[in-house]
């Protein structure tokens, strides 16, 4: 998706972005510090013009004078030779998505709005001057045009009334639904999301759903006629996951049609995979989630479906992996996917009538996005190991790089190495996951080692660049990353094995994950530090409070007190579907609040971290540990970040962080005759 000349040049050919890649391979590399955290430049969301001739991405940078972000879109063309920015200054945008017919660019942005949110712009490709096409105060997360180019799909935010601008004392916040917080909103009142379609030749805004439901991610059908979103209703929905795929004619007051009758979640919204039609109208492929008992542990299945209605058929039963963002291939003949796969996401297709799955693009990286274009063109996303997300042309399975970002940068600096590890947990079970030596690594020698952990627990590391990993290594630590059991990319079978027995099998994983690293002579076994964000902070809790070996911790956004936390976070819902609820199940409870009700058996130095606002592990879990520890005469700080959710958001306090993480590992480990303080 990319296009036209009338715009800013940052790259005028191949040849000056060789010339000035080669100046800097002159310079004698250097090691990589905390200060090039925002040097590196996130790109994102590659779309393909219709033409297939340009390929359109958002580029973030961060402002650290104002300590914000901003993104700005750029486009590429198909064979390398240009790349223009679109956007310029504060008027950032993003989320670009090219118009049918190939003459204007739609996108994002919340430039010159005083209301709620971002809003759609359109620019002339032709003229390269952008206008504000909508005005829904609640504010848009996302659009899509319709295959006729006359239309588009909306989905906006109802007003927030908690910010109509008044200034007198607030109204008591009033709560009735069983799930009443979400990370990121805060309390949830009646505010939802709905449905539009924004007429382009009238500029007329109309809502197509009303009432008390949600609806996420449309997709229009071919003749632009009807469109497929997804929503989960029925009686006390916060109760139950069951998202399903719906279906309604592009006009007020037409009625959705209820398509997917799955006894779990089709297209939950927070996997960002839409349902989408096939080239002749007659399908539609989604994803289908497992058993809502299992929760996040259930593998997402690719389905097709009669958009018509009917019975449903899955295309990837059989692979016991996770599959993300379907897409038809042109001919209607096969479906492109993502696949999650061990320490890997591959760009993936299988045959509309059943087959086997090939792997488009393959190899030791990570794919986090795609698009297709009509002329089959592919352009995809792609991270590995040494190199963050740069935009590619896919031609056959090989990959042609056509953002280069991040290359004169990466060109400076000397990185250090990331090798995939095997080695075998307590019970015999087999566990992968990567080390990440120094940039200037000595055979023989024995380095201070960092064990890292990731969140979820459902998730897993990749192949894939990341900077907090290379800091920690130029800074003289190998870095230990394990995919413990509850991890995906091996099966629902090994994902589950942690279910409602958190601190068990996945703390022996990443414990045999340091005791593999000592036994190579590498890790030094008296300096060893631990932690991670989120599961990775719970999980560090959890160790810390049977093992005795690491120096120096760090548990951000960690919980440890489970029976305390009930009911004072976002996943009420699936802490009952997993732990049961207190009252009837109190023996599990308590045997997983461990760590905090054993706290007298923690000798480790911790550092907790959580930002104030965290809807999803709420400060006060860090808080009753902090207080805990400092109960106990253990060395430890709380460092609580003002207005900040699950995730920071601000540039300064993610600087900030990787600073504390430095101080704290160094100050135990950075010294053989570092001690556990008293």
């Amino acid at each position: 998706m990319r296009r036209f000349w009338k715009l800013p040049l940052v790259c005028s050919t191949v040849a000056t972005l060789v010339s000035a890649n080669f100046e800097v391979q002159a310079v004698e590399k250097r090691l990589v510090t905390v200060d090039d955290q925002f040097a590196f430049h996130q790109v994102s969301d590659p779309h393909i013009s219709p033409n297939g001739n340009w390929i359109a991405y958002t580029v973030e940078d961060v402002d650290l004078k104002n300590d914000t972000k901003d993104y700005h879109i750029y486009m590429t063309s198909w064979d390398g030779s240009r790349t223009l920015r679109t956007t310029t200054g504060k008027d950032s945008g993003h989320s670009p998505r090219f118009s049918p017919d190939g003459k204007y660019l739609a996108f994002l942005s919340s430039r010159q709005y005083n209301g709620q949110g971002d809003q759609i712009w359109l620019m002339n490709l032709t003229s390269g001057q952008p206008k504000r096409i909508s005005n829904i105060n609640g504010g848009v997360s996302d659009f899509v045009w319709s295959p006729d180019g006359k239309r588009l799909a909306v989905v906006a935010s109802d007003p927030d009334p908690k910010t109509s601008g008044q200034k007198k004392t607030p109204p008591p916040i009033v709560i009735d639904r069983f799930q009443f917080k979400e990370d990121g909103v805060g309390y949830l009142g009646k505010k939802r999301d709905h449905l539009y379609v924004l007429d382009l030749a009238t500029s007329k805004v109309n809502i197509l759903t009303r009432g008390e439901f949600n609806e996420y991610l449309p997709s229009w059908s071919p003749d632009s006629k009807r469109i497929a979103f997804v929503s989960k209703r029925g009686a006390d929905f916060d109760r139950h996951n069951k998202w399903n795929v719906y279906i309604m004619e592009a006009k007020p007051g037409a009625k959705p049609r209820q398509l997917t009758t799955f006894d779990g979640p089709n297209c939950d919204p927070s996997w960002g995979s839409r349902p989408v039609w096939s080239p002749d109208g007659k399908l539609i492929a989604y994803l289908q989630g497992g058993p809502e008992k299992l929760i996040e542990y259930a593998v997402y299945h690719l389905a097709v479906i009669p958009a018509a209605g009917g019975t449903p058929r899955l295309l990837s039963g059989t692979l016991d992996r996770n599959v993300v963002k379907p897409h038809f291939t042109n001919d209607g003949a096969s479906i492109l996917f993502l696949l999650e796969d061990d320490g890997v996401v591959h760009l993936a297709k299988v045959p509309v009538a059943g087959g086997k799955v090939e792997r488009v693009v393959g190899g030791r990286r990570t794919v986090s996005a795609f698009d297709l274009g009509r002329d089959g063109r592919i352009a995809v996303l792609s991270s590995t190991p040494q190199e963050p997300n740069e935009v590619f042309a896919l031609k056959g399975t090989s990959v042609r790089p056509l953002s280069h970002v991040n290359q004169d940068l990466l060109a400076k600096l000397k990185l250090g190495k990331t090798e995939e590890i095997s080695f075998t947990s307590l019970d015999g079970t087999q566990i992968h996951g990567f080390m990440v030596k120094p940039p200037n690594f000595q055979v023989g020698k024995k380095y201070p080692t960092l064990l890292r952990i990731h969140g979820g627990p459902v998730g897993q590391y990749v192949n894939q660049f990341m900077f907090e990993w290379q800091v920690f290594a130029a800074h003289g630590y190998v870095v230990v990353a394990a995919n413990p059991r509850g991890s995906v990319g091996r099966g629902e079978v090994f994902s589950k094995a942690i279910y409602a027995d958190w601190g068990n099998k996945d703390a022996q994983d990443i414990l045999a994950a340091v005791d593999y690293v000592v036994s190579l002579g590498i890790g030094d076994p008296s300096r060893l530090g631990i932690g991670g964000w989120s599961y990775g902070g719970i999980l560090t809790n959890y160790t810390i409070a049977q093992d005795t070996r690491f120096k120096a911790a760090i548990s951000g956004a960690g919980a440890s007190n489970i029976l305390a936390g009930y009911g004072t976070d976002a996943y009420v819902r699936d802490y009952e579907q997993e732990l049961g609820v207190p009252w009837k199940n109190l023996d599990t409870w308590l045997r997983l609040s461990f760590p905090f009700l054993h706290a007298d058996r923690i000798v480790t130095p911790t550092l907790f971290l959580c930002g104030e606002l965290d809807a999803e592990v709420p400060l006060l879990n860090s808080e009753q540990m902090y207080q805990a520890l400092k109960s106990l005469k253990i060395d430890t700080q709380l460092i609580i970040y003002p207005r900040q959710f699950h995730t920071l958001s601000k540039p300064s306090y993610q600087r900030d962080t990787l600073l504390r993480y430095l101080a704290w590992y160094d100050k135990y480990l950075m010294s053989k005759t570092a001690t556990h303080s008293s």
